[in-house]
């Protein structure tokens, strides 16, 4: 005799009672303390990251580092999974778990190796150095900090691309190569119409992970680099003063970029579709 059954719902409760408490809840924390000013309610703490220009070049430099190294870190993961799908399955395979082992080497410890290879007495700057190629690798200016969001922007675009790469068939170009259309022809009018949906989510992901990204750039820098997710932190957790409410304001600016961005990309996605599909 069977027993009653549960409804299907239930096995979904812990997961969904786990996704409100980490992820609704401090979200709609932040939204309501972001419009919270001493008490009462208003856009006072918008009107002062307008008007300051210390949080406007925060905004600005977090757009810049995360938009070049998406950019840079799409184009490299690009030419990887091309490079990829072309090898044997046993080189194919070599490379997949080196991508799962480095998108996860990140944070503190991916600081600590740029901070060894390229730091001011790096093992890589001081060799340049006596080699007269370079007087100095500049590690914790703007340049740097993109070069060390590339490294870890690599990996992730590699697993999200792959298999999009992976779906484009062999059929297809000696389709375009028995119809007379050369491998940039072919690249052009079939391979990227294709993949371009997959670049373009790529892409939203990436530079969602770096406007982010925070134990890196503070391993490196500390609070002496003017980023969104530096000054968050240190309106929450900082030294001098605390401002949880403005701290708020700006994650809530964060949230916002993010979701533009999202809202761009999934506007172009159709007519990127419908390009393809012709």
């Amino acid at each position: 005799m069977k027993g009653p059954r549960l409804p299907a719902w239930l096995g979904l409760a812990p997961f969904a009672l786990a996704f409100f408490a980490f992820q609704v809840a401090p979200m709609l924390w932040v939204a309501v303390s972001a419009f919270r000013v001493e008490g009462d309610w208003g856009l006072d703490h918008f009107r002062e990251i307008a008007a300051s220009p210390f949080f406007r070049q925060a905004i600005w430099r977090s757009l810049e580092i995360s938009l070049v190294s998406s950019v840079l870190g799409l184009t490299i993961a690009t030419l990887a999974c091309q490079a990829m799908t072309r090898s044997n399955a046993r080189l194919r395979r070599v490379m997949i778990s080196f991508t799962n082992m480095t998108s996860n080497f990140a944070g503190v410890p991916l600081a600590f190796a740029f901070i060894i290879l390229m730091g001011a007495n790096g093992v890589l700057t001081l060799a340049l150095e006596r080699l007269g190629i370079v007087e100095e690798i500049r590690l914790y200016s703007t340049s740097g900090l993109i070069v060390v969001y590339t490294w870890f922007q690599i990996p992730l675009g590699i697993l999200l691309l792959f298999p999009a790469f992976a779906g484009l068939k062999d059929e297809w170009r000696e389709a375009a190569s028995l119809l007379g259309a050369g491998r940039l022809a072919y690249w052009r009018h079939v391979g990227l119409p294709v993949l371009r949906p997959a670049l373009l989510s790529t892409f939203t992901v990436l530079v969602a992970n770096a406007m982010g990204a925070y134990a890196t750039v503070y391993a490196l820098v500390n609070t002496s680099f003017n980023l969104m997710t530096i000054r968050i932190a240190n309106l929450v957790a900082g030294d001098l003063f605390l401002r949880p409410d403005l701290a708020s304001a700006l994650a809530l600016v964060l949230v916002i970029l993010l979701v533009g961005i999202t809202l761009i990309q999934r506007a172009i996605l159709p007519r990127s579709d419908t390009h393809g599909t012709r």
